[in-house]
């Protein structure tokens, strides 16, 4: 089963946001850079102006759930994923055709 590494050292955070290319979307705003792993490194990012604990770990949920489904196309990228208040009206399933339009528009995943 393919898996991803998480991204947990603020550089990294940094280094996306000033570096990487980003696509913004009511729900999801996702920055993306090339690595040299061979695989994804993902970090996702959620603010307290979501709502509480519980609204902030539902919405991690959903988009780890959401990208879970566009691993196998994923190859070596650093990508961070940053939560907005529409995420929570969002489910998984309507969020994976957010997030693979914007990794396509990203040259992420093949426009096959």
């Amino acid at each position: 089963m393919a898996t991803w590494i998480t991204l947990c050292e603020n550089k990294d955070f940094r280094t996306l946001y000033y570096r990487g290319k980003s696509q913004v979307h009511p729900a999801l705003v996702t920055y993306v850079q090339k690595n040299k792993l061979g695989r994804p490194r993902v970090g996702i990012t959620t603010g307290k102006k979501l709502g509480g604990a519980v609204q902030r770990n539902r919405c991690r949920r959903v988009i780890r759930e959401a990208f879970r489904a566009l691993l196998p196309q994923v190859g070596g990228y650093d990508i961070v994923f940053v939560a907005r208040v529409r995420t929570l009206e969002y489910k998984s399933t309507q969020l994976v055709s957010v997030m693979e339009k914007q990794l396509r528009q990203m040259d992420v995943i093949d426009h096959a």
